[in-house]
């Protein structure tokens, strides 16, 4: 495996830069997109762009492009163009050993940092003049998949030709191998009460507030266990604080690896809801979505163990984790397609001081760049058994 050269590191952080100063939060991805597109067009490469735009509600569909490879095998790497919202302007600088927003917001690097890797490693394999890699390559740039992975949902995934699959969307250090991520139920409540005036005829109404802080103050809430969450993330409810009000809606979800984990705790909190409700003498609607599928990944799954050797050529200690977060892997494993998210070295991602490392985002490349090499190795040696 042929290092990144000091001229590819450089570019690698043009090109971030490049990528963070373009916003493009969930639903507005169309100019991150354009700039992606042109800059694989550029290096000769084919771009498809499919409609899952218009059914997610973003100015964008997702990106596919794929790198013939010297052997018959494809893997997939993937990365999702979108943020969450921007709370100020990005104006990224390099402080500290690092990249920053210049100003108090987030800056990106969730997932722009695997976009410009993704990028820069196509750029080798094509103009870059390192030859054919030993298998090809489908490149995919999402949209919304900070909006429970629509985008990835709403990909045709029978389209893709690859054995395996790596996203880089995990932020903690470079070296963790996410083996478990959870499925996630979301749920809605909508308690109906009956309006009264509340300063002359209290008793005459049924406050549909109080009975949804009832509900809410009864479950359990937070982490529950090492591999299960649960929290209650809106309520909205009443007109004016004259009038006991008639309705109150809550939002909820409850997240575990464990599948049977998710269905009880969803179970206990729908009890809860309920009974509040009765208690209040108020109506309950209540709708339950799986808006996420989980996964467990073997061990010594081939895309696990090429992770591996791939850290392992570029001086990291591999260590496998399970996590609370959901990304585009999960998608890709519900739809079929074995896929590894890897950790990317991102720091406080969703908060204004988030930052990634000049050594991280430069050690995120020589990663992709050794998955390649890796998976062409494994997948050979399994033909040939």
């Amino acid at each position: 495996m042929r290092r990144a050269s000091d001229a590819e590191r450089e570019r690698l952080h043009d090109t971030f830069a490049a990528l963070c100063g373009i916003e493009s939060p969930s639903g507005h991805e169309r100019a991150c997109a354009d700039w992606v597109a042109n800059e694989l067009r550029r290096m000769g490469l084919e771009v498809e762009e499919d409609d899952a735009g218009s059914r997610v509600g973003s100015d964008a569909g997702n990106l596919l492009a794929r790198i013939d490879g010297a052997g018959p095998d494809t893997i997939l790497l993937c990365a999702h163009l979108d943020t969450v919202p921007l709370t100020a302007p990005v104006e990224p600088v390099r402080l500290d050993g690092g990249w920053e927003n210049a100003n108090d917001g987030i800056l990106g690097a969730d997932n722009k940092s695997a976009v410009a890797v993704i990028v820069e490693l196509a750029r080798r394999l094509t103009v870059g003049g390192a030859g054919r890699p030993p298998v090809g390559l489908e490149l995919l740039f999402t949209v919304c998949e900070e909006v429970s992975l629509l985008g990835a949902l709403a990909f045709d995934a029978t389209r893709l030709r690859s054995r395996f699959g790596f996203v880089f969307d995990h932020a903690t250090p470079i070296g963790e191998i996410v083996v478990a991520a959870p499925t996630l139920h979301r749920i809605v409540a909508e308690f109906r009460g009956r309006a009264a005036h509340a300063g002359v005829r209290p008793e005459h109404g049924r406050s549909a507030i109080a009975a949804a802080a009832r509900a809410v103050a009864a479950m359990r809430l937070g982490r529950l266990d090492p591999e299960t969450t649960a929290n209650v993330g809106t309520i909205h409810g009443g007109t004016a604080i004259n009038v006991v009000p008639e309705r109150c809606r809550v939002e909820a979800e409850v997240r575990s690896v464990d599948k049977e984990r998710v269905e009880a705790l969803a179970t206990e909190m729908i009890d809860h809801l309920q009974d509040a409700a009765d208690a209040a003498e108020c109506d309950l609607d209540v709708t339950v979505e799986r808006t996420i599928e989980g996964y467990r990944t073997r061990p010594r799954a081939i895309q696990v163990t090429v992770a591996e050797q791939a850290l392992r050529a570029c001086g990291y200690e591999p260590r496998h984790i399970l996590t609370g977060g959901a990304s585009d892997a999960n998608a890709f494993h519900a739809a079929g397609l074995p896929c590894t998210n890897l950790a990317d070295g991102t720091e406080h991602n969703h908060e204004p001081t988030e930052r990634i490392s000049t050594d991280a985002l430069e050690g995120l490349l020589e990663v992709a760049i050794a998955l390649v090499d890796e998976a062409g190795k494994a997948l050979a040696g399994e033909a040939s058994r």
